[in-house]
């Protein structure tokens, strides 16, 4: 049976320029007829654990969920899985500032655009979804109420929005964006999720 992981893993290598042959068996093997297209590790664990909640195997759906390591990446996994490649249909989700990479990128694939924008990023939808004082509630479970504390007393978050300093936080430490990724959908209780994330799973 082939492996998600090693399909990515592959797809990875074809995108830095290998070839695409060991890519696209495993897409064969794996059943895949759609790809989603995202800027990074924290958006693809955010859709990951918003499919575990709602009892989703996307894998077993034929649904390949991809971090591209950026949005400037997008023209060229467009192209490897879109008609011009494997001919996966592509889906994906980004930040408004990101928005025209994606747009070029599915004009170059020849594909129809589908692809779902947030405001800002994915963590700002969170956060506004939960409420700052939810997602505190999570830092706090997380055991990281001390550095959250002295992250507010520096100077430059005095006078900021919490929304604002909840979004700081959860990038000044590498991996924590991508572990909150998944905490933050997980503390959504059973709520609905934003708008952007909430429509690309339901268009899966």
């Amino acid at each position: 049976m082939a492996d998600m992981d090693a399909f990515r893993d592959e797809l990875a290598r074809w995108a830095a320029g290998g070839t695409g042959d060991t890519a696209a068996e495993l897409a064969a093997d794996l059943g895949l007829r759609t790809a989603v297209l995202l800027e990074g590790p924290s958006d693809l664990a955010a859709v990951e654990a918003l499919a575990a909640r709602e009892d989703r195997d996307l894998s077993a759906e034929g649904v390949a969920v991809v971090s591209m390591g950026g949005a400037m990446s997008v023209g060229r996994y467009a192209g490897l899985l879109g008609p011009p490649g494997l001919g996966l249909r592509l889906t994906g989700l980004c930040d408004a500032r990101e928005e025209p990479f994606y747009v070029r990128g599915w004009q170059r694939a020849g594909a129809e655009r589908d692809f779902h924008v947030c405001v800002a990023d994915l963590e700002d939808e969170m956060i506004r979804a939960l409420g700052p004082a939810r997602v505190e509630e999570v830092i706090r479970a997380e055991d990281e109420l001390r550095p959250w504390q002295t992250f507010l007393a520096q100077p430059a978050q005095h006078g900021r929005p919490r929304e604002q300093q909840l979004r700081r936080f959860l990038s000044t430490k590498k991996g924590r964006k991508i572990r909150y990724g998944s905490l933050l959908v997980e503390a959504l209780d059973g709520g609905r999720p934003p708008a952007p994330l909430a429509d690309l799973l339901a268009g899966l």
